[in-house]
């Protein structure tokens, strides 16, 4: 007989589903190839106790995925809100932030940022100043230390289901065990169910705030790859280059050298930033050679 879950673990070949009664079951995907990711709502079916194997997916509201030209690397399903933690140290890379704040347009997922750390004054301004260009164009920024003020964060994560992305060492793991003080021996049963034995992230948990709120927490990223985003796509990522778009002289611009390109234009009377314009062409340059 077939039931409905969500993955709330995954590693590897390996699930943990959530039964409609709370029940967690280790799941295995039917055939070789696995695209399910944490968050996924899907169809199983009992294969002994405890155990099951995934027959099928609900379609999914959105998928945020990384991706280079050999491969995609799954983050979260069906999450409405990204959460990008930064810190004021150690230092965070605001090209790696950019791409991850893309890759959630590209699915229509809402962003938000956290500057952790906040309490560190003599650092506080220059970490400002690297987000700068992102608050400019209407990214929202929160600053805060999580060891005590994580609360203020939570009015933000209420009716939303949010997936939490940052470079190791920018105190994610801080933050969600100040909001939801059971995270650890969550973290460790799914551990042991999955027989992943770490502790540390190695994958992405899916944890409840409450009925309608829940936080999904994925590994520290060091790279965050955009292959799967083709130059349209791109465009069209990039928020504040939409007032432009279709205005340039020619219908193929490649808004690099082109007479007659509005968002050069817009880049020389202080619409756009330099520094996003040349972004988006050091992206398009890479992203073009993998879809060839």
């Amino acid at each position: 007989m077939m039931e409905s879950g969500r993955i709330i673990a995954a590693h590897g070949r390996h699930y943990l589903v959530e039964a409609a009664n709370g029940a967690h079951i280790r799941c295995v995907p039917r055939g070789k190839k696995s695209e399910l990711a944490c968050g996924d709502n899907v169809q199983y079916r009992h294969t002994g106790p405890g155990q099951g194997v995934v027959e099928a997916t609900t379609p999914r509201q959105s998928l945020l995925y990384r991706s280079n030209e050999f491969r995609q690397k799954l983050i979260a399903a069906n999450a409405d809100q990204l959460i990008v933690v930064v810190a004021v140290e150690p230092a965070f890379s605001v090209d790696l932030i950019s791409r991850a704040l893309l890759a959630a347009e590209s699915q229509d997922i809402a962003s938000l940022i956290v500057l952790n750390k906040s309490d560190l004054a003599d650092r506080l301004p220059a970490a400002r100043q690297q987000l700068e260009c992102l608050r400019c164009i209407g990214y929202r920024i929160i600053e805060l230390c999580a060891i005590e003020q994580a609360e203020n964060l939570r009015p933000l994560l209420a009716g939303h289901t949010s997936v939490l992305v940052g470079q190791s060492g920018m105190g994610k793991s801080t933050l969600i065990n100040a909001l939801i003080p059971t995270a650890g021996a969550v973290t460790r049963e799914i551990s042991s169910a999955l027989d992943s034995g770490k502790h540390t992230t190695t994958h992405a948990y899916l944890y409840h705030l409450d009925t309608d709120s829940h936080l999904i927490d994925s590994p520290g990223l060091q790279e965050f790859g955009l292959a799967h985003l083709n130059r349209g796509n791109l465009e069209q990522c990039f928020i504040e280059f939409r007032p432009y778009l279709g205005q340039c002289r020619f219908r193929d611009c490649q808004h690099d050298r082109e007479p007659g390109c509005a968002l050069q234009d817009a880049c020389r009377n202080g619409a756009i930033a330099p520094e996003r314009l040349t972004s988006f062409l050091r992206l398009t340059s890479s992203t073009s050679k993998a879809h060839h």
